[in-house]
């Protein structure tokens, strides 16, 4: 995943073939810079206790503007990244293959379980196929052979019409597209609604919480 990226851009000046991340990396220095700005109001506070004192004037003249204008510049390099925001799903299937069948393991040995093997059994037979996998990958720079060896081992007959099922991605994702959603509805659209429907949708959290 990349941020936008101009066909002229320069991504480094010395790797040509790097792709910085400078929006990002923009953001990240804008920020820096904008959540210490409060301490300038702060350490006058803690002084002055707004008394009506002149020793704050040059500070609001810059911390102020310089507040706004941080956050917008920081918001709307974000919305640039987020609005152009480049995916690669072939590198992503990728990471997929190579990762996913170590996570797929204890699926597999529930599997064999549900099919009236012994866990603990099953447990050293993937273990054993599992670093023989890691072998490949780790000392030999090789693929991820897991399933193929799973594959070929007769012990996991009952199951192999299931590991097609038992890989599938999107059973290890969980609640996150629940997730997902509830935040989306709970404080998202909130945060972007007007002061009414703020509060109406607030009154309507509370109860679901509540409950």
């Amino acid at each position: 995943m990349e941020e936008p990226f101009e066909s002229t851009q320069i991504g480094s000046s010395a790797m040509a073939y790097k792709r910085n991340p400078m929006r990002c990396e923009r953001v990240c220095s804008l920020s820096r810079h904008l959540m210490v700005l409060h301490q300038n109001a702060l350490m006058t506070a803690s002084t002055q206790w707004f008394e009506r004192t002149l020793d704050d004037s040059a500070n609001r003249r810059i911390t102020l503007p310089e507040a706004f204008l941080t956050a917008d510049i920081v918001l709307s390099t974000l919305q640039n990244v987020s609005e152009g925001l480049v995916v690669y799903p072939k590198v992503i299937a990728r990471r997929i293959a190579q990762e996913l069948p170590f996570m797929a393991t204890e699926n597999i040995i529930m599997a064999i379980v549900k099919k009236g093997g012994d866990r603990q059994e099953a447990h050293e037979k993937i273990r054993v196929l599992s670093h023989e996998a890691a072998h490949q990958v780790k000392n030999l720079g090789l693929e991820n052979d897991l399933i193929d060896r799973v594959r070929a081992d007769s012990y996991f007959d009952p199951i192999k019409a299931l590991l097609d099922e038992l890989l599938d991605p999107a059973s290890f994702v969980g609640r996150a597209s629940e997730q997902v959603d509830a935040f989306v509805r709970d404080w998202v659209t909130p945060a972007l609604a007007g002061p009414e429907m703020q509060e109406a949708i607030g009154k309507s959290v509370k109860v679901e919480l509540h409950v």
